[in-house]
């Protein structure tokens, strides 16, 4: 397979990145260009003073500042000013900027260069070019995986493009936008059905069938878009890392943090975790940096209060469970911990679901059976009977059963020929649900 000299397979990917980028937010690519070259001026600089620690120290200082406050203008002015409003410090007004989008993720993967060049882990890359494709790299500049720097530094300046691994990007991608389009959009629409449901439709079964779609939307959103993320790069010769790895088989919520948004968790676990002392200190300040990671964690995803409940909640979670309860949960039978983490996670999905804490609280009174409604209606059975099939597909898919079935019984095997059906049989199927559909949301584009 020939390609072009890898210098001009940089500036081919970075030019069709920014034209990516560009056609939903034409203006936000000044932010991302100006983002782009005071980190890789930071970056050269650290290399450059590496052995005068201090001097390096503070371009690595400046380039966390600049990130993340471009990241708090954006993202989060308008949130503070409406908020300290709210208290009655009416002294500025919220602006109404739009928010950048993808800005959290490429935030973060510019701030990890520096650092990563200031630790000794990553070399200074020389082509600003280079260096922009990986910032501006379009399969993921959107919505993620997180790439850091030094994941992907040697594959920039040395990677083959094959007719395999181009094969193997189609079918990673096709893997990704079936879960999206075939899966998350599907069931995301019941969850849509039940989130503007009237009362008289609302039955504490209905709630809890509401958060449990949402919980499968969720994670057929973002895992789909990661695969195509995945796939897409192999198609250019990159491999990136895994972000999912079925988290909804956890038997614990440390488990199943190890398993989610794996490139986020290992983000938070290196540059902040461990730099305030990780688990090598007391206890106490071990909780303490735990919960500092969770509240940054549930600040990352949006600026509102549910959010901010939403990293305090896993926070607690994760402290109570290193404190005492993960060594006695490894004792019980392996489907009381697989209950205890599906409720747990489910009752996240809650608070991550609705911004309004009104609303939040109301739905929290109707799972819990505090609210006038019946335990079971009409329309829960209505919705079960629709959605049955759908949901046993999401179980299973949520599971590496159907992985299991194909690695043993058609990858490498006589039964091959079957992969391009299912990817031509799967592309179809994507298209004339995209074509007919009006709900196409990408969740994880607001971060």
């Amino acid at each position: 397979m020939k390609t072009s000299p890898l210098k001009l397979r940089n500036l081919f990917l970075f030019l069709l990145s920014l034209v990516f980028y560009g056609w939903g937010e034409p203006f936000y690519i000044v932010l991302l260009l100006i983002s782009t070259v005071v980190d890789y001026i930071n970056g050269y600089f650290v290399y450059k003073y590496r052995d005068q620690k201090k001097i390096a120290k503070r371009f690595v200082l400046f380039s966390i500042v600049f990130n993340l406050g471009l990241l708090g203008f954006f993202k989060y002015y308008d949130f503070i000013i409406s908020s300290l409003n709210g208290i009655g410090f009416e002294l500025l007004q919220p602006l109404g900027l739009a928010l950048p989008i993808g800005i959290s993720f490429y935030t973060f993967q510019t701030m990890s260069y520096p650092i990563d060049i200031y630790r000794g882990q990553a070399e200074a890359q020389k082509s600003m070019v280079s260096f922009g494709a990986y910032v501006a790299m379009f399969p993921q500049l959107i919505a993620g995986p997180i790439v850091r720097y030094r994941d992907i530094a040697e594959q920039l300046v040395k990677r083959d493009e094959t007719m395999d691994k181009f094969t193997q990007g189609i079918q990673r991608f096709m893997i990704g936008l079936s879960k999206k389009v075939l899966l998350a959009n599907n069931i995301g629409l019941v969850f849509e059905t039940i989130k503007s449901a009237s009362s008289s439709q609302m039955s504490i079964l209905t709630m809890w069938l509401g958060i449990i779609a949402y919980g499968f939307q969720i994670y057929f959103d973002f895992s789909g878009y990661s695969d195509m993320a995945i796939g897409l790069g192999k198609m250019f010769g990159f491999e990136l890392l895994e972000n999912f790895n079925y988290p909804y088989i956890s038997k614990s919520i440390t488990e199943f943090w190890r398993r989610w948004h794996i490139s986020l968790g290992s983000w938070f676990r290196d540059y902040v975790y461990i730099p305030l002392g990780g688990n090598r200190c007391s206890q106490l300040v071990n909780m303490r940096n735990i919960l500092v990671v969770w509240l940054l964690t549930g600040l990352w995803h949006g600026a509102s209060w549910n959010f901010i409940l939403w990293g305090l909640y896993f926070g607690i979670l994760l402290m109570i469970e290193k404190l005492f309860l993960l060594r006695r949960l490894q004792k019980a039978p392996a489907i009381v911990q697989h209950t205890y983490t599906i409720i747990l996670v489910l009752i996240s999905w809650v608070i991550f679901a609705f911004e309004d804490l009104g609303v939040l609280k109301e739905s929290f009174r109707i799972l819990f059976g505090f609210a006038n409604v019946p335990f079971i209606n009409d329309y829960f059975i209505y919705l079960i009977r629709n959605n049955f099939v759908l949901l046993i597909v999401l179980i299973i898919s949520a599971t590496p059963l159907f992985k299991m079935i194909y690695q043993k019984y058609i990858e490498g095997k006589k039964l091959e020929w079957i992969t391009p059906i299912l990817i031509l049989g799967g592309l179809i199927l994507c298209t004339a649900f995209i074509v007919d559909a009006s709900y196409n949301p990408f969740l994880y584009f607001r971060f």
